[in-house]
């Protein structure tokens, strides 16, 4: 019993090898395309095949590891911006307590384009890089958020409006 444990332990090691080589790359792109921070992208797709290898057994298909990795990471991202909001709310207020001026960072340091992708919502940023920047189809983008392909239509015509008129305003 232990020997199959064991065995079956180092066929699926060589096999989440074999995933982490095929999609960890691109998993970084979008995990960087989404944060614009290239050790947060790093940390992302790090969790993200944590989290894979506990549930590497319950792949049946490769095909589908490369949505399953695209979800996760979009999750990752999602939930690291809700607890970034969370600790910039509870910064504020501690801020507003001491009763200290709230200084902004230089937004000139970034580049045109993501300063207004930045200003989206997470999950109109994350429609359009994925549909702009990984190519992906409306199907594979609903697949990824975890919503209906009539949701990331309406999250791609909003996104798209909104950053057109963050762009213009600068």
């Amino acid at each position: 019993m232990i020997e199959e444990a064991l065995e079956r332990s180092e066929i699926s090691g060589g096999r989440l090898d074999a995933l982490y080589r095929d999609h960890a790359p691109s998993a970084r792109r979008l995990a960087y395309l989404l944060t614009g921070d290239r050790w947060a992208a790093d940390d992302i797709v790090q969790d993200a095949f944590v989290r894979i290898a506990g549930r590497f057994l319950d792949l049946r298909d490769a095909q589908s590891a490369q949505g399953y990795v695209r979800r996760t990471v979009v999750s990752l991202v999602i939930a690291r911006h809700r607890r970034r909001k969370v600790e910039a709310r509870y910064a504020e207020r501690q801020r507003a307590e001491r009763h200290e001026p709230h200084t902004d960072p230089d937004p000139a340091e970034r580049d045109e384009i993501f300063k207004g992708l930045s200003r989206l919502s997470e999950r109109q940023r994350a429609a359009l890089v994925l549909r702009y920047y990984m190519d992906l189809s409306d199907a594979d983008i609903a697949e990824a958020l975890g919503c209906r392909p009539g949701t990331v239509k309406s999250l791609l015509s909003r996104g798209l409006e909104s950053l057109r008129g963050v762009m213009s305003d600068e």
